[in-house]
C-alpha cells in the first residue's frame, strides 16, 4: 500500500465519509464517485494535481498530508493546517530558531 492510498483512507475513515460521499464532495460525477475513490485508496490510478486538492478540501487536510512517508510529520503536516494563523506564527517563530 502506498503512503498516498494510506493518508487517503485514513483521512476518509476519520470524518466517516463513503468513498461514494468523497467522490461527491470533491466534485466527481456521483455515478463514478465511487469507483473512482476507490481505485485512489487501492493505488490503481492515482488522481491528477487538481483532483487531489478538491479530494484534500473535501477531507479537510492540506495535499501535504497524503504524501507524508512519516507518521509523525502527518500528524504536524494535519494540526499545522487546522491552526489559526496566530497559532501558526507562534510555532513557526520555534521552527524558525
Amino acid at each position: 500500500m502506498s503512503v498516498f492510498t494510506k493518508r487517503l483512507k485514513e483521512a476518509r475513515n476519520k470524518i466517516g465519509l463513503s468513498q461514494k460521499q468523497l467522490g461527491i464532495e470533491a466534485g466527481l460525477d456521483p455515478s463514478v464517485a465511487s469507483p473512482r475513490m476507490n481505485q485512489y485508496e487501492k493505488g490503481t490510478h492515482l488522481p491528477d494535481g487538481n483532483t487531489a486538492k478538491k479530494i484534500c478540501d473535501a477531507l479537510g487536510v492540506p495535499v501535504a498530508f497524503l504524501y507524508c512517508e512519516d507518521d509523525d510529520l502527518a500528524r504536524v503536516v494535519e494540526s499545522f493546517h487546522n491552526l489559526s494563523d496566530e497559532q501558526r506564527k507562534r510555532i513557526l517563530t520555534v521552527v524558525d530558531l
